[in-house]
Parts: structure tokens; sequence; C-alpha cells
């Protein structure tokens, strides 16, 4: 697995949208193979110790967005090894450093459980 290459850097962002702000980070699946969405189980995020809520989580992968609930059952549409998707919640963060924690976890066919992998990094909010 690629830990330590989940949290893509200097990706951290916020961004006016239709509906409000959201901040953003660029993630990168932790497997050496690609992967359909279906098989990405949950993707965690914690930032400065706070976790972020799941159902506040949306995943976007060339221009196409979904809840983690809709990953479960997106099964024509894949995550490709060394592609940054990017991974937005509602709100702002304030300028300057954060600790972001990015956890996915995947169901690997061959595998009895679904691993979870972890990276946590410093990145800051210009």
């Amino acid at each position: 697995m690629y830990d330590k290459h989940i949290i893509y850097p200097d990706s951290l962002h916020n961004e006016e949208e239709a509906d409000g702000a959201r901040w953003h980070v660029g993630v990168r699946l932790p497997y050496y193979r690609g992967q359909v969405l279906s098989a990405v189980e949950d993707i965690a995020l914690t930032v400065d110790g706070a976790k972020v809520p799941r159902e506040d989580v949306r995943f976007t992968v060339r221009g196409k967005t979904w809840t983690l609930d809709e990953l479960e059952t997106t099964y024509d549409d894949r995550w490709e090894f060394g592609e940054v998707a990017e991974v937005s919640v509602p709100g702002r963060l304030a300028s300057g450093k954060h600790t972001v924690t990015a956890a996915v976890q995947l169901r690997i066919s061959y595998l009895p459980w679904s691993p979870v992998t972890s990276c946590t990094t410093e990145l800051a909010v210009a």
C-alpha cells in the first residue's frame, strides 16, 4: 500500500461553490491497481483533530462528484493508480497550517478484510 502518498502535496484550498463554501484536499489511491468506485468503502477525514462527518464528504474524479454512499453503487467508473481525486467538505478552513488525516478503506477482492490505509500531514491554506 502507498499510505504516505494518499494526501496530495499542497492541495488544501477553499472554494466558493453554488451551494456555499467548501474546502478541498487532493487524495490518491493507496493501492497499486486502479479500483472500481464501488470498492471504495470509506474516505475518512480529520482536520486539526476534528473528524469530518461521513455524510459531508464529497468525492470528485475526472469532473464527476459523488457522496460516499453513492460510491457504493458506482460500478461503471474507476479511480486509477496515481490519479488525484478531490475530496471536499462544506465550510472554510482558516488561512495557515492544518493537520490533515485521510484514511481510505478499500474492498479488495482477494482479501478477507477491508484494509484501511491512512496518512497524516500538515498542509497550508493560503
